[in-house]
């Protein structure tokens, strides 16, 4: 039981590291708690520079030919603007990474059935049903966990947490974890039987109390998307939360949202407090985090698995670069992340304030902001940073003055 590297948990990030770390020769073991993938309700929307950082991990034939799903247009909505006016000025979503048609929708089980079974045909022990028991690292990393019933150690140069948000590696490390304080609640459903729902747009949306986004995924199928007040928190929850969720999608800005207010639910409604969490170095002596386990960003902005593909595509470059990995350097990684989730806090902080905060107050802030920004595009430059990466714009764009001046407040 020794190998290259041992990565804790197999879903997107886990099974990816393992995958593209197998090819290059390495001997990977991956251990994965489930036995089946569920829907967890995140983890579906790839943003073009994630596109590009799955295209540069040589994954995205894989994904494409699972089923994976481009969207070329996005629509703003918005209770301030006439359905039309709305429709006139979409977005073309070909334009923010080369090569990249746009986002890649995927269903997030399935993504993540595709990356492990991918990983256990490049050669990977790959392992489903374990309960890891504990975890070492320093100059002789190891693992210990059960399977079956049998106790297992296992060894390795290098040990790689991917375990998500409650990641026992992190814990194990002693590394902290910092979360700022929840802006409004973020509730998710997927649906089936909405055809008359152009598979190509995605589409956000603000009226009342609710704000909406949606990706479809092909077929008739779309994963839903709903931001609303913290002291609504039990809006949709019990037997009639599902309908209840469709029905606040019907709003006069949106004609089309009647396609999605009349879907069939295909999976469950969950809800979830906003937020976003991070580390001030995601690595430890002989281990590295990757994905939610080093922290992760406030899901308005849905750049999860962006930031998860780009972590595990910095990671493995510098072990393939790095033949002593005891000596291997993951600070440059560190520091990478760290200003990537600075800047993208930043930016779902500015995103909720416009797209999650209700009432005439935030209304007028909304149309005083469309107004401006048609004499000045700059105060939109954050849309950017989700679409293209946050490296693609100035510092000043992530400052308390640029903020002030996006919401008009300076």
């Amino acid at each position: 039981m020794d190998y290259d590297l041992i990565v804790v948990g197999g879903g997107i990030g886990g099974s990816a590291l393992a995958a593209v770390m197998a090819q290059a020769g390495a001997r990977v073991l991956l251990l994965e708690q489930s036995l089946a993938y569920e829907d967890k309700v995140r983890g579906e929307w790839i943003a073009p520079w994630g596109v590009t950082e799955v295209k540069r991990l040589g994954l995205y034939d894989l994904l494409v030919g699972a089923g994976g799903h481009h969207l070329e247009t996005h629509i703003s909505y918005d209770e301030n603007r006439d359905p039309e006016d709305a429709r006139s000025t979409p977005i073309p979503l070909g334009v923010f990474a080369p090569d990249v048609p746009g986002p890649l929708c995927i269903g997030h089980p399935h993504h993540c059935q595709t990356l492990f079974d991918e990983a256990m045909r490049r050669g990977v022990d790959a392992r489903r049903g374990v309960q890891v028991m504990s975890v070492s690292a320093g100059a002789a990393p190891s693992v210990t966990f059960r399977q079956d019933g049998v106790e297992t150690t296992a060894t390795a140069r290098l040990l790689a947490g991917a375990d998500g948000r409650a990641s026992m590696v992190r814990e194990s490390l002693g590394i902290v974890l910092h979360q700022d304080a929840p802006h409004h609640m973020f509730a998710g459903l997927l649906v089936e039987g909405a055809p008359g729902w152009d598979d190509k747009v995605q589409a956000i949306g603000v009226e009342g109390d609710f704000s909406f986004l949606a990706f479809p995924q092909g077929a008739g199928r779309a994963r839903l998307y709903g931001a609303f007040s913290l002291d609504q928190r039990r809006r949709f929850s019990g037997p009639d939360g599902p309908r209840a969720f469709l029905e606040a999608f019907r709003m006069s800005c949106s004609p089309d949202n009647e396609h999605l207010a009349r879907a069939t639910p295909a999976g469950p409604l969950l809800a979830y407090f906003n937020n976003d969490a991070w580390t001030d170095e995601p690595f430890a002596p002989g281990a590295v985090l990757v994905g939610d386990a080093g922290g992760w960003n406030d899901p308005i902005i849905g750049l999860g698995l962006s930031i998860t593909y780009r972590d595990v595509r910095l990671v493995t470059d510098i072990l393939k670069a790095s033949p002593d990995w005891a000596k291997a350097d993951f600070t440059p990684y560190g520091q990478e992340r760290a200003e990537r989730l600075r800047r993208l806090r930043f930016t779902a902080g500015l995103v909720s304030a416009l797209e999650a905060e209700f009432g005439e107050g935030p209304r007028a802030r909304r149309e005083s902001l469309h107004q401006r920004a048609l004499q000045d595009p700059s105060l939109r430059a954050h849309t950017l940073a989700v679409m293209a990466g946050p490296e693609m714009l100035p510092p000043d764009v992530f400052t308390p003055q640029h903020r002030a001046r996006v919401l008009g407040e300076a």
